[in-house]
């Protein structure tokens, strides 16, 4: 009995001195919340179109073009292939001409969007080349245009998929953005860093790792969820 009363004072303790950091803790959350939200957004608005075209400019589909296909494949390898710090670096000054600063959160935010859409688009082109081939065949068979035969059929085949991939998209958003203080943007990565690693506070960077871990597992239960749900071969 002594024990769990030990523990239950040490709880009471602990959360009473994370809790002198609230508002910093949920400026923090915020600002991961914009950042991840515009990336999400700029992988949905962009990244979904340039997955898609990856796939359809591929040899044998229905805009098959090399040329274009050439460029935007090599653009997703190359934006995917730098180092991300870096990236955050040489974009500096895009940043800067795009927001007019090139600090805070959604200064930020521009890098995040780039790898968003170059991330995004990958797992967009793999999801529709799962998509069988006889269902764009049927969907022509059916006097489909190509534009019916995208949003109607193939997306619809893919849902599970895509959705999958933005949730998986979205996991390496939040992981992304915990560097992001080396521009100023903020976020619970760069809270644990400023008053748990450099104040050596550890309770505070216990406390944070917990809020990230609970917003990943939540990301991924729903994001799991919606996929199962949408899965035609399931229904």
């Amino acid at each position: 009995m002594d024990y769990v009363n030990s523990v239950i004072q040490y709880l009471n303790d602990y959360f009473a001195y994370v809790m002198q950091y609230q508002d910093e803790i949920w400026q923090a959350i915020g600002q991961t919340f914009v950042m991840v939200g515009i990336s999400i957004a700029a992988a949905i608005l962009l990244g979904l179109p340039v997955g898609t075209l990856l796939f359809l400019c591929r040899k044998g589909q229905l805009y098959a073009n090399r040329w274009l296909f050439t460029l935007l494949n090599s653009l997703v390898n190359v934006i995917r292939s730098f180092p991300f710090l870096l990236l955050v670096v040489s974009m500096i000054p895009l940043t800067r001409l795009i927001v007019g600063t090139s600090l805070g959160t959604l200064a930020a935010a521009v890098p995040l969007s780039v790898i968003a859409v170059a991330t995004y688009s990958r797992l967009v082109e793999q999801s529709l080349l799962e998509v069988p081939k006889e269902v764009l065949e049927a969907a022509s068979s059916m006097g489909a245009s190509k534009l019916q035969m995208i949003y109607k059929f193939l997306y619809v085949e893919a849902r599970s998929g895509l959705v999958l991939g933005l949730t998986t998209s979205t996991i390496s958003f939040i992981s992304y953005s915990t560097v992001m203080g080396i521009v100023g943007g903020g976020g619970v990565g760069d809270f644990a860093i400023r008053y748990g690693y450099q104040r050596f506070e550890t309770e505070i960077m216990v406390f944070t790792i917990i809020i990230m871990i609970i917003l990943v597992q939540s990301i991924q239960f729903s994001g799991s969820l919606a996929s199962r749900l949408l899965d035609k071969r399931r229904s």
